[in-house]
């Protein structure tokens, strides 16, 4: 347990910069530490949250636009992929988080189709179906050739992602 003084976190209370850390504690699974904080001029105690700021990410499209990353169309995207698929919402949720994870680190700023493969990448140790479903429309198949061309390279490849549970 550490006290020590830090300069810049105001007291609620009477607003001076005259505070110390009583307690620290990992919140939120890990993703942030909560700090007991006790005011030296007025005797205050609060509650301060450090957090890690992520660099936002952006996505370059194939015709050259940029967006903003969301989550929500990965997920979506996945979503319709497997739809009528015994597959759990908590499951495309964490696959949606998992591929968030592996393109961010690449950068802040991505192509569309790093994304799309790391979505295949995910489908492909879940469900052979909905890879298929995705597959389709992500490299735009025109037939039952197309089809027939990925099966065989599903079959031949060795998964390495882990199949999520």
């Amino acid at each position: 347990m550490t006290h020590d003084y830090c300069v810049g976190v105001r007291c609620p209370s009477c607003n001076t910069d005259d505070t110390r850390v009583a307690d620290s504690r990992m919140a939120e699974n890990g993703s942030s530490i909560r700090r007991r904080r006790h005011c030296s001029s007025c005797g205050h105690r609060f509650t301060t949250f450090e957090r890690i700021e992520e660099a936002p990410l952006t996505v370059v499209k194939s015709c050259g636009r940029q967006e903003s990353f969301d989550r929500s169309k990965v997920e979506s995207g996945i979503a319709a992929a497997a739809k009528g698929r015994n597959i759990d919402e908590d499951v495309i949720a964490t696959m949606a988080s998992d591929v968030e994870e592996a393109v961010r680190v690449s950068g802040s700023v991505i192509p569309a189709t790093q994304i799309g493969v790391a979505v295949l990448e995910q489908l492909r140790v879940v469900d052979e179906v909905a890879y298929l479903r995705f597959a389709s429309v992500y490299k735009e198949f025109d037939g039952a050739a197309d089809f027939h061309r990925e099966i065989e390279l599903l079959t031949k490849q060795p998964q390495t992602a882990e199949a999520i549970s």
